[in-house]
């Protein structure tokens, strides 16, 4: 009887390429944790126009290929800096802004990969493999009593599907701390520790766009847009203060700092945001909530939108 794959039998791994589209020789790659997984391809269609007496379709062609889809995961401390690296364009600087403290800011460096996902509990294991992979997009979910999730959002250039590893390969261990939770840490909101956050969702989108040509189904290394970070802060409805930001078009700041059960921390900070909405709608006996969507823009002093520092025990 043929097996079928399951997800527990699912596996990820990732290199850093030297040439887009290109995987290194002997490759080692590295274990990519994740709790979901829609890497794939998809084909434009192409039908004929031409007119037949009897009605039928006689022609039919796959167009260009599109290779795009989500790594789900849960923030865990360590996992995800190549990644982190890649999405923002910049270079993680080591001992800044002080020893043993490694900081991370926009630039413009772009970065892709090679993603191999095994599907190894099937009668021959397959290895699905994505050249040319670029980080488009990224997001993060703080909700009360709960790990911190999120994704990120990939575009690739070609696929291919092999029945074995590449020869010579090699693969390092997945990383092993602990997810980061919701209720260990700290918000500041305009400079000030906030005690009444319901959630947060922060993404960035970096606006990466296929360009395909004529003689090749896949695209050329694909264009880039503006760096976009954008969230949404939730409350508890306590007071007009941060209504009054949004009525008021006052711009303000946002640092969120996580700490895992070992003690090492992540700390996003966004020094210059500005609210988009703010609206305390009731909607029952219960209790009141604000959703303040913001946008982050550049700050000259940071010299970025955001800022993500690491600093481990």
């Amino acid at each position: 009887m043929a097996k079928t794959a399951t997800g527990a039998r699912h596996s990820m791994a990732y290199i850093a390429e030297s040439t887009y589209g290109s995987t290194p020789a002997t490759p080692t790659f590295d274990d990519v944790r994740h709790t979901s997984c829609s890497i794939g391809a998809s084909k434009t269609a192409l039908e004929s126009a031409e007119i037949r007496s009897d009605r039928q379709i006689a022609h039919f062609r796959h167009g260009n290929k599109s290779i795009a889809g989500d790594i789900g995961f849960e923030l865990s401390y360590g996992t995800f800096d190549d990644f982190l690296e890649a999405l923002l364009g910049g270079t993680w600087a080591s001992d800044t802004p002080s020893v043993g403290i490694d900081q991370l800011q926009a630039g413009t460096t772009r970065r892709s990969f090679t993603v191999e996902r095994q599907f190894a509990n099937i009668a021959t294991p397959e290895y699905h493999r994505y050249t040319g992979l670029e980080l488009n997009s990224f997001s993060l979910n703080i909700a009360p009593d709960a790990m911190i999730t999120g994704s990120f959002g990939c575009i690739a250039q070609d696929t291919a599907i092999a029945t074995s590893a590449i020869a010579g390969s090699s693969y390092n261990a997945a990383t092993t701390t602990e997810p980061f939770d919701s209720f260990s840490g700290s918000i500041n909101e305009g400079g000030s520790a906030i005690a009444v956050v319901t959630s947060l969702e922060m993404s960035l989108e970096n606006g990466l766009n296929p360009l395909f040509v004529v003689g090749s189904d896949v695209t050329e290394e694909p264009s880039i847009g503006k760096s976009r970070v954008t969230g949404t802060l939730t409350a508890f409805f306590q007071s007009k203060t941060l209504l009054e930001k949004f009525l008021n078009e006052t711009a303000s700041s946002l640092q969120v700092i996580l700490q895992d059960p070992a003690g090492n921390t992540y700390d996003f900070t966004f020094p210059n945001i500005k609210y988009t909405g703010g609206q305390p709608d009731v909607d029952g006996e219960g209790e009141v909530t604000i959703a303040l969507p913001f946008t982050a823009l550049y700050d000259s002093t940071e010299g970025s939108q955001l800022t993500v520092e690491r600093n481990p025990v």
